[in-house]
């Protein structure tokens, strides 16, 4: 008989696949807790939109308007 019998194999291959589950969940965890990029996203885009309409309020000739 083989050292390892088949229920062993089974266990064998199933630590392997939680053990690499737990480690996809630690690193969701990790980026989730690090903070959502939408944030930034987000901030970076109201920003661009401020300056656009400050640009389009500015008085005075624009680049575009050559």
């Amino acid at each position: 008989m083989h050292p390892q019998t088949h229920p062993e194999i089974h266990l064998a291959l199933h630590r392997v696949r939680a053990a690499g589950l737990h480690a996809e969940a630690d690193a969701y965890r990790l980026a989730a807790s690090a903070g959502r990029p939408r944030r930034l996203r987000a901030r970076l885009g109201w920003t661009l939109v401020d300056v656009g309409l400050r640009l389009a309020a500015a008085p005075g000739p624009t680049a575009l308007a050559r």
